[in-house]
């Protein structure tokens, strides 16, 4: 039971990671732009299809991982100029509906290009083998080497909002837009910034997760819910809550499917246990976020209204 436990809760860590990856240009875009971006979660999975081909192009996985920084980030740039820079004034509703138009547009460009198979990239040699835990329990290199990724961007991402102008910038724009705009900074151009780094965020998680998972054109949307529930639970606009969030709803995910079914079944048939554990164990993030809502409204690390 121990050795399940270390690897499932490792298996959380690398969700709530790549969630992090996810969700921190969300919230900053949602948080300091108050726009609504359905469209994220395509970033990802063009990201993912993006590290297939330029993997396939250089024949190396590395190589095609680096290319998909740019590539993305470029994406990123054209989006928020031709498309998202016309809905910034606009209400919610037309946000969502632009944005969720756009998702359609994209994914029926992707199953045209790549089709509608799933595709498969392989890790690195040097990273396809599996390390010692405790006992007989073994962990796969890869999968270490993304938390290791996702953790050094966070660090990155905290050095960037914490240390550097445009973080002060960004930090300010979350509390109060109107100011910022006030005081001279050229709020255009740093929600393009924000769009830009978002964007490039969430295909470097597709890239990352794209050798564990197989890589299809519905992979956006389930964790594109996913990420909304995090930057919910941690804090609008809350980079610092963007990673708490994460990782409580990658624990709580991946740790609620694992045992849910053995907890039951201590006061259920093994059989019952099994099917109420399946039923239950996808509804636990979202009991957590009303849990969280009800305590702190304005999330873990979100601004007090």
């Amino acid at each position: 039971m121990t050795s399940l436990f270390l690897l499932q809760l490792l298996n959380g860590v690398q969700l709530g990671i790549l969630l992090f990856l996810i969700a921190a240009g969300l919230t900053l875009v949602f948080g300091i732009m108050d726009f609504v971006n359905l469209a994220h979660g395509v970033i990802y999975m063009v990201g993912a299809y993006l590290v297939v081909s330029l993997s396939a192009w250089t024949g190396s996985y590395g190589w095609g991982l680096l290319l998909v920084l740019p590539a993305t980030l470029l994406i990123g740039l054209l989006a928020e100029a031709l498309i998202f820079r016309r809905l910034y004034d606009r209400p919610h509703l037309d946000q969502v509906l632009a944005t969720f138009g756009l998702v359609m547009i994209v994914t029926e460009l992707v199953e045209i290009i790549w089709g509608t198979s799933p595709l498969l990239v392989t890790a690195p040699d040097a990273l396809s083998g599996s390390i010692p835990l405790m006992g007989p329990l073994r962990y796969p290199v890869f999968r270490l080497v993304v938390i290791g990724a996702g953790l050094l961007t966070a660090v990155g991402l905290w050095l960037v909002i914490t240390r550097t102008r445009i973080g002060m910038r960004l930090r300010a724009g979350a509390s109060n837009r109107a100011m910022v705009a006030a005081l001279g900074v050229d709020i255009g151009r740093l929600f393009t910034v924000i769009f830009a780094f978002g964007a490039m965020l969430a295909g470097f998680a597709g890239a990352l997760v794209a050798p564990i998972l197989s890589v299809d054109p519905g992979m956006g949307e389930s964790v594109l819910i996913l990420a909304f529930v995090v930057i919910v639970i941690g804090g609008i606009g809350s980079v610092k809550g963007a990673f708490a969030g994460a990782l409580l709803v990658g624990l709580v995910d991946t740790l609620g499917r694992s045992f849910g079914p053995i907890v039951l079944r201590s006061v259920m048939e093994p059989s019952a246990a099994a099917q109420t554990g399946r039923v239950l164990a996808p509804m636990l993030v979202y009991l957590l976020m009303a849990a969280i809502l009800a305590a702190r409204p304005q999330g873990l690390f979100g601004a007090r209204p």
